[in-house]
């Protein structure tokens, strides 16, 4: 598990071939057995492997980060560049919209589902940016959500087209203090 937590890396190229049925499931274990404040469980995990799909959220995120007020943001919409590098996999991660830790519940889940994919061999990335996409309503309908949740972030993943492993990358040590 430490290796696995030491070893993971933000994953920004793919394979196309698609993730096995077998990994994706243990991956939405691995979700599901996150831990939650009072055991509210309050996430649902919207899979998504349609590669049309998955370009169409795309487009539409770009395009309304055109409007960003964030040069940077700006010029990602601008780019040719997927939001979600190309991944086959892309599970889209939403609280219940009436539980107040719902935020901080799904982030455990993704945390959970990075991990256990770096254990088996798969590459993910945490993708925020897809916060554009469900400023459009009509278009987040489309894809079936649940009622009365919130979609928050999704998660690409996928086999890394580079499977060697990464140099971690340097860590700040001087982030703990001690009372005894």
């Amino acid at each position: 598990m430490l290796k696995a937590i030491r070893n993971r890396k933000s994953t920004r190229k793919y394979k196309e071939e698609q993730i096995k049925e077998e990994e994706l499931q243990a991956i939405l274990e691995a979700g599901i057995q996150a831990p939650s404040a009072i055991n509210a469980q309050s996430w649902h995990f919207t899979v998504i492997q349609n590669k049309e799909l998955i370009g169409q959220i795309n487009d539409k995120s770009k395009e309304k980060m055109l409007e960003s007020d964030d040069i940077s943001i700006r010029n990602i919409g601008k780019s040719t560049m997927s939001i979600f590098y190309n991944a086959p996999t892309v599970i889209i991660v939403s609280g219940k919209e009436d539980v107040s830790s719902s935020l901080v519940d799904c982030s455990a889940a993704i945390e959970n589902m990075l991990i256990a994919a770096e254990s088996i061999g798969l590459g993910t990335v945490w993708i925020g940016l897809v916060k554009f996409f469900f400023t459009f309503n009509e278009e987040v309908k489309k894809i079936k959500l649940p009622d009365g949740y919130e979609p928050f972030y999704a998660v690409a993943v996928g086999y890394k087209e580079n499977s060697s492993v990464l140099t971690p990358s340097k860590r700040n040590r001087e982030v703990v203090n001690y009372i005894r």
